[in-house]
């Protein structure tokens, strides 16, 4: 077994494993090439295209993982939701939740017949290469939250106030995406994803009360829906609420940079714990990152369970060489 997978389930390892979200993207030239032919949305309809972007990065690293190439956004569109994904501003609906009759306008996602090149981009990696590979999806809460903000959002008014005024209607949404994402998950697994990760980003816009109220019952539901395969659990800026994504569920609690590592493994002791470099020291020097990824490693101390990786995804700005010494470094430094 792996030592990736080894760690998500708190046993010993040779050496900490490491991989990095947005491990396969836009600071890497090969990626920008095929960017300069394809869409975000033609890649990710590609079957050819999800594998060979997903691969990328172990031709220039010694990464313990692969994330599929994919867009959080993408089980959307089957479902009724119609939306583009626009340079520099990111995905932009078109029609948005606001009401009762938006959400009935919506169906279930039944991922054989909507999403088949996704699950045929997995076998393709599956029978390309020995890492162990992992699915994704956007969580309930954050999908909802591009749903009715209509794209983007720093302060999530919109969501709230729909919250907040409607939540019969938020639930009954909520309700849909936690079964549509769980037979998602659950559908790359049986195509050969060997973990699945879910990004709450945004659910860290919510005080404990409202994550309690709102996000809670239906992430439980969905952590104890998926089936066969261990199950990383991020979200952004949650050291407020990693008591409440604990108690939701998940084999690793994925943290970003806010929180010292060790601090937020204690919080939930029994768990694997993924994190936390802040992706900007990588645009530093490597003195820095190294000092950076010692403190992690320090705090951690030799307890099993530990997956190396950014607080958040890649910077675009990022030299691909620092994450190859990262990577190499974290290695060496944990094989002692």
């Amino acid at each position: 077994m792996s030592n990736f997978l080894k760690a998500l389930r708190k046993e010993l390892v040779d050496a900490t494993p490491v991989w990095f979200m947005r491990q396969a993207g836009r600071y890497q030239e090969e990626y920008r090439k095929i960017r300069g032919k394809y869409s975000i949305l033609e890649i990710a309809k590609n079957p050819e295209l999800i594998a060979e972007v997903t691969l990328i990065p172990a031709r220039k690293m010694e990464i313990d993982a692969l994330i599929l190439f994919s867009d959080i956004m993408l089980p959307l569109e089957p479902m009724g939701v119609r939306f583009d994904i626009k340079p520099g501003v990111g995905p932009v609906v078109e029609n948005p939740l606001r009401a009762r009759s938006d959400l009935e306008n919506l169906r279930p996602l039944k991922p054989e017949e909507d999403l088949p090149f996704v699950l045929e981009g997995i076998k393709i990696i599956k029978s390309s290469t020995d890492l162990p590979l992992i699915g994704f999806s956007g969580a309930p809460f954050t999908l909802l939250s591009y749903m009715v903000e209509g794209g983007p959002s720093k302060n999530f008014l919109k969501l709230k106030k729909f919250m907040h005024e409607d939540r019969e209607t938020f639930h009954a949404a909520m309700s849909l995406l936690t079964n549509s994402i769980a037979n998602y998950l659950n559908a790359q697994i049986k195509a050969g994803a060997d973990a699945v990760q879910v990004f709450d980003s945004w659910v860290g816009a919510l005080s404990p009360d409202d994550y309690r109220d709102f996000v809670l019952p239906h992430m439980k539901k969905l952590m104890a829906s998926v089936r066969r395969a261990p199950i990383i659990h991020f979200g952004v800026n949650t050291s407020g609420i990693l008591h409440l994504m604990a108690e939701a569920g998940g084999d690793a609690i994925g943290v970003d940079w806010r929180i010292e590592i060790s601090n937020a493994w204690e919080i939930f002791p029994d768990r694997a714990i993924q994190g936390n470099l802040d992706p900007s020291i990588l645009l530093s020097t490597w003195d820095e990152v190294k000092r950076a990824a010692k403190s992690i490693l320090a705090s951690v101390g030799k307890r099993p369970g530990h997956i190396f990786n950014l607080g958040h995804g890649v910077l675009p700005q990022t030299d691909p060489e620092m994450l190859r010494r990262l990577v190499d470094f974290v290695h060496e430094e944990t094989s002692k």
